[in-house]
């Protein structure tokens, strides 16, 4: 049953071939039998879970219509409130903080009969992109398990890609949906900035922030996303943009559809292996009927550095408020107000998180701040331009999802700046805020590769629908680590 689809499940269900709790068992056990080699999980909330499978049966049972996610066991990322569960970001900084509240994102599934069955593991306050600055624990990537799942997502990756929950949310802050997906052979989303609520979602860069979903193929998706897309209040940046329903672009028809290839994302530095798997679905691509053409997108050289300035600008400010004082860690020894602040905040963050608050807080300061903030925002702009320009000729853009499969443990850790490249063919997404999708394009000696495909501003349903037709089109989706 964990190799099953959200669809599959959801049809399984209505038929009343099984019901919610028998699924929601099976996901707690099939949880049971491997996170301690997987690691993918900071906490597990088993009862709250089955208390919502159970709420679930009793409506099957009335005759009642279900919504598609309702009795479907998932998995949050740790950095998403929900009400009387404990939110760590995983860091030391936030242990044992039991959040009053729960996210939009969490409302709405709950709303639609979802089963929340606990928290996933991540690097820590989202920074990092191997789930290896967590203060937990170690997740591992279910197709080898000395190898990294990616991240900051490596926990929402990892328990789908293993079978221990049907889907997942995670939080897209620089690529932190799309290259853990890649690296774990999933589908993984990243909506356009404003498209989904950020409400309860534990801020890194609040500009650049977006959550999305992990699933296993495109059409459950485009299910998660119909639940989760809408404009809330709650979040003064939440985008008042109607939204569609995404199942309905899943046509498998691309035949004239527009393909933009830029050649700054295939040029130096895509290794060999990686360059022939990304090819070879291109020419699939060709093969459905799409036109691909040649673009530039020539300040994408930019983007990393861009994006290190204005995130870490971000992080500096949003993470000042763990301060000793009002919550979260506070040291045991101290002899003043200013003692206590530099002792919680040294012993409550760990060294990426630090690295980038001295970042941040330098970026900021005075007689820096118009040298790098400041000129960074300027060639964001330039980068938002330069995609609207891009999308006056094509329909959607085409990229490696990263530049290489699954690294071993601790193969990066030593130098943050080669870590940080993972992120290179994802982060100008963020910067200019519109979507991103990571689809399976191929294996390299037996670790799964990702093909990101990027649309115009709210176009989720075009990206969809091409990520669905080159994901029909092959068989990668299908093939499931053997954990």
């Amino acid at each position: 049953m964990h190799r099953k689809t959200i669809h599959e499940i959801r049809d399984l269900l209505r038929k009343k071939e099984v019901t919610a709790v028998e699924v929601t068992e099976n996901s707690l056990k099939r949880i049971n039998e491997i996170d301690d080699k997987l690691g993918a999980f900071v906490s597990i909330e088993a009862d709250k879970a089955l208390e919502a499978a159970r709420e679930v049966d009793k409506k099957l049972q009335a005759g009642e219509t279900l919504p598609d996610l309702a009795g479907i066991p998932m998995a949050l990322k740790d950095n998403m409130c929900m009400k009387g569960t404990i939110s760590t970001c995983s860091s030391r900084m936030m242990e044992g903080f039991l959040s009053p509240y729960d996210a939009t994102v969490v409302e709405r599934l709950k709303a639609n009969g979802a089963v929340i069955v606990g928290k996933a593991n991540m690097d820590e306050f989202a920074m990092g992109s191997s789930t290896e600055t967590s203060a937990f624990k170690l997740t591992k990537n279910p197709y080898d398990l000395e190898r990294v799942p990616g991240g900051s997502s490596g926990g929402s990756a990892a328990s789908v890609a293993a079978g221990e929950v049907y889907y997942s949310l995670g939080s897209d802050t620089g690529g932190s949906i799309r290259q853990p997906a890649s690296l774990c052979g999933l589908v993984g989303f990243k909506p356009t900035y404003g498209r989904v609520s950020r409400y309860g979602l534990v801020a890194f860069a609040s500009s650049l922030d977006q959550i999305g979903p992990f699933t296993k193929d495109v059409e459950d998706c485009a299910i998660v996303m119909n639940t989760l897309a809408g404009h809330d209040p709650m979040d003064s940046t939440s985008a008042k943009v109607e939204v569609p329903d995404y199942t309905k672009f899943l046509t498998k028809d691309i035949r004239g559809m527009r393909i933009g290839m830029p050649k700054e994302y295939f040029g130096e530095g895509v290794p060999e292996d990686m360059r022939k798997c990304m090819m070879e679905a291109i020419d699939v691509l060709k093969s459905l009927g799409a036109e691909i053409k040649e673009i530039s997108l020539p300040l994408s050289e930019y983007a990393l550095a861009v994006y290190y300035i204005l995130a870490s600008s971000e992080a500096s400010s949003n993470l000042a408020r763990f301060d000793g004082i009002r919550y979260g860690y506070r040291a045991k020894e101290f002899t003043d107000a200013i003692d206590i602040y530099v002792k919680s905040r040294t012993e409550g963050f760990g060294d990426e998180v630090k690295r980038r608050i001295m970042l941040g807080t330098y970026a900021l300061s005075a007689g820096y701040y118009d040298a790098y903030y400041k000129k960074a925002l300027r060639v964001r702009t330039r980068i938002i331009n330069e995609y609207k320009e891009a999308f006056k000729e094509v329909d959607v853009i085409v990229s490696p999802t990263s530049p290489s499969v699954a690294f071993k443990f601790g193969e990066k850790t030593a130098n943050p700046l080669e870590m940080y490249l993972s992120d290179i063919y994802t982060v100008p997404v963020n910067i200019a805020g519109v979507p991103g999708v990571s689809v399976p394009a191929g294996f390299i000696k037996g670790l799964p590769a990702g093909l990101q495909f990027i649309g115009n501003y709210f176009e989720e349903g075009t990206l969809l629908k091409v990520a669905h037709a080159f994901e029909q089109a092959t068989d990668h989706h299908k093939v499931r680590p053997t954990i």
